[in-house]
């Protein structure tokens, strides 16, 4: 696995590898690697020849009282995971190579609509981080498809509306959530509980579980259902910041045509937030 800081090596090796035939994989990261983001790299290389993974702790997408300075950041250990996964080339860039002119001269992509509530409420500015970034990455790699795990759902539908709405020649590949034996999704930011933290936290999966199968079970008062689901988090000592049912395609608000649900929530936990989603397909019989 080849390692590059600029954007210039890694257009070089890109280049290459495209001169060769091949075709080429992406997953953009932010290090602190786990099994998902593995999940993520080896679907690329299911997917393409070359896979190229990026590691940038991005600043455009934390908010002034976010977690940046102490994010945890993990390079060696990262760069084992990904030759062990079959990555072909890191690109691991400072700030300043991504950002030359500042942060506050950057152009900025914005992804109306799909962006908007959920964790773009909680989060003020914080999808226009990740789309601008995103689009950087683009088209510094210039990659066939790239690879996002369905753990943060909000932020797929973004780069797959940016992607649509500004006809990028990339295929968006999706992974399913990858989750610890009890059932917490694994998340870089899941090293922050302590150990009591970490024996409460299965809460939040356990709570999306009981609310899929009221639905499937034949629960059409959503209000009433979110109002018990918050409840339930709140005893498990857990501090909602959302929790919500929407339509799963665009995540638009549900209706009566709706088929395909997902029940979307964020959670604080000590000062820890975590993120989680289940999808509910109403055209499938209640297990």
């Amino acid at each position: 696995m080849n390692i590059v800081k600029t954007i210039a090596d890694l257009r070089a090796a890109v280049a290459r590898a495209r001169g060769e035939g091949k075709r080429i994989g992406f997953v953009p990261t932010m290090g602190n690697l786990h099994a998902g983001h593995i999940a993520l790299v080896k679907k690329a290389g299911q997917r393409a020849d070359f896979v190229v993974a990026s590691i940038f702790v991005n600043p455009l997408q934390f908010g002034p009282n976010e977690d940046l300075a102490n994010y945890p950041r993990t390079l060696a250990a990262d760069q084992d995971k990904l030759f062990e996964a079959g990555c072909h080339l890191l690109f691991a860039p400072s700030v300043e190579e991504m950002y030359p002119h500042g942060q506050e001269q950057q152009t900025i992509v914005r992804v109306p609509g799909v962006s908007e509530g959920l964790c773009g409420a909680s989060r003020p500015g914080h999808f226009d981080g990740v789309s601008t970034v995103v689009t950087k990455l683009f088209n510094m790699v210039l990659p066939d498809l790239a690879v996002f795990g369905q753990k943060d759902f909000q932020q797929l539908a973004v780069i797959r509306t940016m992607v649509r709405d500004l006809n990028m020649p990339v295929q968006i590949i999706s992974e399913p959530i990858v989750r610890a034996e009890d059932g917490l999704a694994l998340s870089s930011r899941n090293g922050y509980l302590s150990a009591e933290e970490r024996a409460s936290a299965p809460a939040l999966y356990r709570t999306l579980c009981d609310m899929k199968e009221a639905v499937l079970g034949g629960q059409r008062d959503y209000t009433a259902l979110i109002d018990r689901g918050l409840a339930q988090l709140q005893a498990a000592g857990l501090r909602p910041d959302y929790l919500e049912i929407r339509n799963a395609p665009d995540l638009q608000p549900i209706s009566d045509a709706s088929h395909e649900l997902v029940i979307l929530v964020a959670a604080f936990l000590g000062k820890t937030r975590l993120l989680d989603n289940l999808l509910v397909d109403l055209t499938s019989p209640a297990k």
